[in-house]
């Protein structure tokens, strides 16, 4: 792939830098092994690795994961260096190949009919109402965007370039970091927060304007194993134990009210995510999500008596429960308060009133703060991620870049 100038680099702007990314073909995968779990978030890895090249940064490093980190110099004697991350993978779930970004020049506040045949409405979409006479990214509705988190990877971009621009703005070292696997949960984990050598760090993984985020979901991915017996359907009477049947039970009570589709805010949910196999065993793969560790037990709890009723129905039966995977709120673990506060000053001081609010979900930032690197989690201007009508809002996407370049400053003239 050819790499732009350093002039060209330096003057393109933040949408042009998304645009050229999210053409970069970079789908994570949930089936994947490996970090990456997928060849082509090499692709985005090693165009970042020239860019950043080109632009003279230093200590730039691509680890054996994809994970890409470089350090810009800075200019403020003894300001504490500051991280500046977004991920490069794209959402697995929805077609991720060939995407053809669009700008809609000045939003009129109407519905967007895309070319492949999604509508974006003002109805479905009440954030659409918030960004009337602004250019409006999406994708020809064949594929999402990938805004989710080129977006966060344009604008970190940008910050850099603009740093570069104008060495007038004062500014501690930046350490920059592109992460692979995002979607997935794993790519993080292998990041070496210790050699990144960051005080603070922000993500920009999150979406409408303003939002600082830095509390989200408690989370334990689990496996459940449901174990029958088969038998033949004609003399199945007394021997068969349907593993289908089984589960089917277990799913259906799960309580009405501890579902994704009927919580809100800080209301923690179970979530029967997958199904597969057949009478004689059926695997379900369940989210427990809540806030509070006590909320937690409670789902664990439920998930645990809901099977042992199956056994006691079902003598024969057999169930088994894997945790495999999950990740804690990051509240905890942000103990500076700076590192919020500025965060806050920093969006305020560019016009825009911050939304704090929690993250139903996990982002980087999260797993990064339990390893020790305080992360917070900014706004990058994408709504509606993960689906075919994802868009972003060139205006938001500036703001996001502005509010970067404000965060940093407030950071140098730390003491």
């Amino acid at each position: 792939m050819n790499t732009l100038s350093r002039d060209q680099l330096l003057n393109e702007g933040v949408v042009a830098k998304l645009l050229r990314y999210v053409q970069v073909d970079s789908p994570s995968s949930s089936e994947g092994k490996e970090v990456p779990s997928t060849p082509e978030q090499w692709n985005m890895a090693r165009l970042l690795e020239a860019e950043l090249k080109e632009l003279g940064l230093q200590n730039i490093k691509v680890d054996e994961h994809a994970i890409v980190t470089a350090t810009l110099p800075g200019n403020v004697p003894g300001a504490p260096a500051i991280g500046l991350l977004a991920h490069f993978d794209t959402y697995p779930g929805t077609p991720g190949h060939g995407v053809k970004p669009i700008i809609h020049k000045g939003y009129n506040g109407g519905e967007i009919k895309l070319p492949a045949g999604p509508t974006l409405s003002p109805v479905s979409h009440p954030a659409l109402a918030q960004v009337v006479g602004h250019d409006v990214i999406t994708s020809d509705g064949s594929t999402l965007l990938g805004a989710d988190d080129k977006a966060g990877v344009a604008e970190v971009m940008e910050t850099i370039c603009r740093l570069l621009r104008d060495p007038a703005i004062q500014h501690g070292a930046i350490q920059v970091g592109f992460t692979p696997d995002e979607e997935t949960g794993k790519g993080v984990a292998l990041f070496d927060v210790k050699s990144f050598g960051a005080t603070a760090a922000y993500t920009f993984d999150g979406s409408v304007l303003g939002e600082v985020e830095n509390e989200n979901f408690n989370a334990k991915n689990l496996k459940i194993t449901i174990t029958g017996r088969n038998s033949h359907t004609g003399t199945a009477k007394g021997a068969m134990i349907n593993a289908v049947q089984m589960a089917g039970e277990f799913v259906t009570a799960i309580p009405a009210n501890m579902r994704p589709e009927t919580t809100v805010g800080y209301e923690g949910f179970i979530h029967a995510d997958s199904i597969s196999g057949g009478a004689e065993q059926v695997v379900v793969k369940v989210l427990l999500r809540d806030f509070t560790d006590d909320g937690m037990a409670q789902k664990q709890a439920i998930v645990d008596d809901l099977l042992k009723g199956i056994e006691l129905r079902y003598p024969g039966a057999k169930t088994q429960v894997e945790v495999t995977g999950g990740y804690q709120n990051m509240k905890a673990f942000i103990k500076d308060p700076r590192v919020v506060d500025l965060a806050m000053q920093a969006v305020r001081e560019c016009g825009v009133e911050p939304i704090s609010k929690p993250i139903r979900g996990g982002t980087d930032g999260a797993r990064l703060s339990v390893m020790g690197l305080p992360t917070p989690n900014l706004f990058t201007g994408g709504v509606n991620y993960h689906s075919r009508t994802e868009w972003a809002s060139a205006q938001w996407m500036e703001k996001a870049v502005e509010v970067s370049l404000r965060l940093v400053g407030l950071w140098a003239a730390v003491k």
